[in-house]
């Protein structure tokens, strides 16, 4: 085999072909490995707009064996290793192409289409220069050719989607010199090692013996070989008095953390993780040989790792105004402040900053990340934020003055009170951020009443609680019905308000609260020790009205809590960060799905009227065409931006496989709700728990319930329902119920050992709302239906049944089917049941 560094445009020029073989697994890269990607690239177009010398930036390994030459063919390569980065960059670059498209440089997107992703002067399937599996095969080809399917459902559509956004959201997306500066980073600065086998190798054994390799030694490990081999002399007392004291207290994860964090409050702010022994090694290079200076650098790292345990174990900090709210930070969780953290308490050891100061300065940087999760303001940079800070605080000014003008920077979007308080009332804060950081939110609130009694939150089991049920009853959308808008139904009135947070609160009965009506509610809350509750069951009845006053209320507290930015007030001209987050959710879409005005408003906090006029204002938003009034319509209103010959949106929509009525309308199985949509978007939306299976056996009196409801609401279904679950039983499963009221079932297969549980379930059953939900978005998680064809496979069995029209679209999310399917077609249900089964347990003897 043989080794050479080389640039992808010079690793792809040429008519060759680089084949997928059918051994290696589906196109698997996510949202992070992608963002991490984009972070890199876009490092690298800012160094070189900036006229700094740019490092090419090590991408990692492709290795390569020599395929079949045929005469007048293609030179092929099969991929033996490093075919997701070579398909993600491909993929990349067919977002390039097509952004060059739509922004007018057609030039450009024909170089781009010629020199990278086609071999021009072949056809068939040599003319595409990367050929994934198969199972790949028809996604990429169809990004490639720009085809109406393109950027569909599976992780190759996602990934199309996910360029073509970070195009359209670049800094400076419209600027000619920045796209063409990120051509040049994609083909010329990403730097790949070529590794060549040798014609007549055993390729699958080169392959094997690269994805069976033992544990790599990490970061900290190969920095303290390094160190300790320039310490021939002291080496084995400094490790032992030095060193493993602090790997010990520490372990391998937080001191490679403080490793990293080491260099970040150096001034080393750029650097990334997985360079850490690079960037250190580079800094202690020069003490070679003066091992008396290689202690002193030990003993510093020493010193601040005792720092950094006051950071991730609080209750260590003497001062109590620090411990508190080190302890606030801990519980709120993640890392991202620790860079600025490590700061103030080396500024504090220094003698520089008193712990009171210190105290206030994090209590800004609480205030910061709460401001903006509440306001759901996009993560993008924040990391970068605080790794800047330690270098860019002022050092004239006291700690917690330098914080809170520094985080009031005007790009560092730390949301006013005029803000705060309008996101209160209208975001849907349950999608906001991560459930331990909602719950943080409202046990901070509760607190702000300063209760004689207060509540012990560490003891207490409370979990978060929509006062207007999630699936109400009902009597609660005849209360709603009063005060609708023009034109607005109970329904849509029901989504704006639900998920916001002058609906939520914090309750250990969740399970008796249900979607019980109000009075109901008032007694159970009554009786809570929490003064929210309190103050929740004082109320007459539970509408918008109430909700909006109670949003008022924690809008003050809020305020109070969390102190704004220097000035408080929003920026003129300045972007609300909704608008962001629809071009971000109507590029996640994959092809063939749609949405409406009202699904984009409740998922930013906005109005369907507003989002209409945003968009006819913006006509050059991507998939602004995938947005349908409320009937699934097109808007009357639409238009394309002036000049483009693109074809009217329901034709385009159609092309993609988005059916229409004689009425105009789209068909309903196709569109995207909002709650799909923030799903799209990474966010947290997955079901209550009262509505998830729960572990264990079979409750009799669930079950009981559940077929009471089967047969009452659902009676045509009720026998083919019963049969199945019979059948599934036989099959080696059980079934489980939902607490909530209405007693939704799921057939659960435990695929795993008896040390090691596996627990998968194909779809809920819902008998009153009549719907059979094919859940999807867990399967995606769980082996073997983690592989996109696993799941694609039990669609399309679906799908051959009459009744069920699952989008492909979805094969991330939740889809349904009518329960009705199950009166007609209970034996073709049993089939993919038992297929089910059979893929479960071929997939526990491979894992075995």
């Amino acid at each position: 085999m043989r080794a050479q560094e080389i640039t992808f445009l010079k690793l792809v020029q040429g008519d060759k072909q680089f084949q997928v073989p059918l051994y290696q697994r589906t196109y698997s890269w996510g949202g992070e490995q992608l963002k991490r990607l984009w972070e890199d690239v876009g490092e690298l177009v800012d160094q070189h707009l900036a006229g700094d010398l740019a490092a090419p930036h090590f991408l990692g390994s492709v290795v390569l064996a020599p395929g079949q030459i045929q005469a007048g063919g293609v030179q092929r390569w099969l991929v033996v290793d490093g075919q997701q980065r070579l398909t993600t960059l491909m993929l990349a670059f067919t977002a390039l192409r097509d952004h060059l498209k739509e922004t007018g440089d057609t030039r450009a997107a024909d170089r781009v289409h010629r020199q990278i992703l086609v071999n021009e002067f072949h056809e068939g399937l040599d003319h595409y220069r990367l050929l994934p599996t198969q199972a790949d095969r028809e996604a990429y080809t169809a990004c490639v050719q720009s085809r109406a399917e393109a950027g569909g459902g599976d992780n190759v559509g996602a990934a199309y989607r996910f360029f073509r956004g970070a195009l359209a959201e670049g800094p400076e997306a419209g600027d000619e010199r920045w796209i063409a500066t990120v051509e040049t980073v994609l083909k010329d600065l990403l730097s790949i090692v070529e590794i060549t086998a040798e014609s007549g190798d055993n390729v699958y054994r080169i392959f094997e013996s690269i994805n069976n390799t033992g544990v790599g030694l990490s970061q900290s490990d190969l920095l303290r070989n390094y160190v300790f081999m320039l310490l021939p002399r002291r080496g084995e007392r400094i490790y032992q008095e030095l060193w493993l004291p602090m790997q010990q207290s520490l372990g391998p994860k937080n001191l490679e953390l403080l490793v990293w964090l080491d260099l970040v409050v150096r001034g080393h702010h750029k650097t990334k993780q997985s360079e850490i022994y690079r960037e250190q090694q580079k800094r202690l290079q020069p003490l070679a040989g003066d091992e008396g200076a290689l202690q002193g650098e030990i003993e510093q790292l020493a010193e601040r790792a005792g720092r950094f345990l006051h950071i991730i174990e609080p209750a260590r900090e003497q001062s109590p105004a620090l411990r508190a709210v080190l302890e606030r930070l801990a519980s709120w969780g993640g890392q991202t402040h620790f860079p600025l953290a490590l700061h103030l308490l080396d500024l504090l050891a220094a003698g520089r900053t008193t712990p009171d100061d210190a105290a206030q300065a994090l209590g800004y940087v609480e205030s910061y990340l709460v401001r903006r999760l509440i306001c759901q303001t996009p993560t993008t940079g924040l990391n970068r934020i605080f790794m800047d800070a330690p270098k860019d605080l002022e050092t004239d000014r006291p700690a917690a003055e330098a914080v809170r003008r520094f985080l009031s920077g005007r790009r560092r979007r730390w949301p006013s009170d005029e803000e705060l308080g309008e996101a209160i009332r209208t975001k849907p804060f349950y999608w906001s951020g991560r459930p331990p950081q909602r719950s943080y939110i409202l046990r901070r609130l509760e607190e702000s009443y300063r209760a004689s009694e207060p509540v012990d939150f560490a003891k207490a089991s409370l979990s978060v609680e929509h006062v207007l049920p999630q699936r109400p009853a009902p009597a609660w959308f005849d209360l709603l019905a009063e005060e609708t808008e023009p034109g607005q139904t109970p329904q849509e009135l029901h989504d704006r308000l639900v998920h916001t947070l002058g609906n939520l609160t914090l309750t250990g009965d969740n399970s008796k609260l249900s979607n019980h009506p109000f009075e109901r509610k008032q007694q159970i809350l009554d009786s809570s020790a929490l003064r929210m509750n309190l103050e929740i069951a004082s109320a007459q009845r539970w509408g918008r009205a109430e909700i909006h006053e109670r949003a008022g209320r924690l809008a003050v507290r809020a305020v109070e809590l969390w102190p704004g930015p220097i000035g408080g007030i929003k920026p003129s001209g300045e972007e609300s960060p909704g608008w962001a987050e629809l071009r971000a959710a109507l590029v996640a879409m994959p092809s063939g799905t749609w949405t409406t005005y009202g699904d984009v408003a409740e998922l930013i906090g906005s109005h369907p009227v507003a989002v209409g006029s945003y968009l006819g204002a913006n006509p050059t938003v991507i998939g602004a065409y995938r947005v349908l009034t409320a009937e699934g319509k097109i808007s009357p209103s639409f238009r394309w931006a002036e000049g483009s010959d693109r074809p009217p949106p329901q034709e385009l929509l159609g092309s993609e496989g988005v059916r229409f009525d004689s009425w105009g309308r789209a068909h309903r199985t196709r569109r995207l709700s909002a709650a799909e949509l923030a799903t799209l978007l990474g966010k947290d939306v997955s079901r209550p728990a009262v509505l998830d299976p729960l572990p264990g056996g079979e409750d009799a009196a669930a079950a009981e319930r559940f077929r009471t409801q089967l047969r009452e609401n659902r009676p045509d279904a009720y026998a083919g329902v019963l049969e199945a679950l019979d059948f599934w039983r036989r099959q080696g499963g059980h079934v489980t119920y939902g607490r909530h009221e209405e007693t939704s079932c799921f057939p659960m297969l435990d695929a795993g050992t008896s040390h090691r549980p596996h627990l998968l379930w194909p779809f809920g059953i819902y008998p009153v709302s009549g719907t059979v939900e094919v859940v999807f978005q867990y399967l995606r998680s769980r082996s073997p239906f983690d592989d996109t064809e696993q799941r694609r496979e039990l669609l399309n069995r679906l799908n051959k049944i009459d009744g069920i029209d699952l989008p492909e679209a979805k094969l991330e999310l939740r889809p349904s089917f009518p329960v009705s399917v199950f009166a007609q077609h209970g034996d073709r249900i049993r089939e993919v049941l038992d297929w089910f089964v059979g893929a479960a347990a071929l997939d526990l003897a491979r894992r075995d």
